[in-house]
């Protein structure tokens, strides 16, 4: 699957404008929010753009393309949803959790992507990593439980 496969999927999770007092993105369309792009009319934003965007911000500084084929949706999914560092760190403990030792540091280097290419790593492997990532994340921050099933959803289905 390449990127303007990958992206379809993603969008169709995002959906379109929405500013929720409680998602910690605040205003976002398409997934882009007002946060990390103080600059853009986020509620004009078109596909085209957001497009523009997760190409040159997810997808080529996430390193999707390095990352081997089947794990590449999950994984541009994850760094759309939580931002490249978490995602990587996430990649990085599954790997761990396979019994490739992988420093944990949200850096996807040669290292992690030699592991990576080496391990072999399951889809639901890295899924369960995802899930558990987001489980931890309402147990830190109650007041996120109202996006759990809709992150655990997604996760199941990426």
């Amino acid at each position: 699957m390449g990127f303007t496969e990958c992206c379809g999927v993603v969008l169709d999770h995002e959906g379109g404008y929405v500013n929720d007092k409680d998602d910690p993105g605040g205003e976002t369309k398409f997934g882009i929010t007002k946060r990390q792009y103080p600059e853009l009319n986020i509620k004009e934003l078109t596909i085209s753009e957001a497009m523009d965007i997760y190409k040159r911000d997810y997808w080529n500084k996430g390193k999707v393309s390095s990352v081997p084929s089947g794990l590449q949706l999950i994984y541009f999914d994850m760094v759309v949803n939580v931002g490249k560092s978490r995602a990587v760190k996430i990649l990085q403990s599954a790997l761990n959790g396979k019994g490739i030792p992988t420093t944990v540091d949200g850096g996807i280097g040669p290292n992690t992507i030699r592991n990576l290419k080496k391990s072999n790593l399951e889809p639901e492997r890295l899924r369960s990593y995802r899930i558990k990532y987001y489980a931890d994340l309402v147990s830190r921050k109650p007041t996120l439980e109202k996006y759990w099933y809709g992150w655990y959803r997604r996760a199941k289905k990426t």
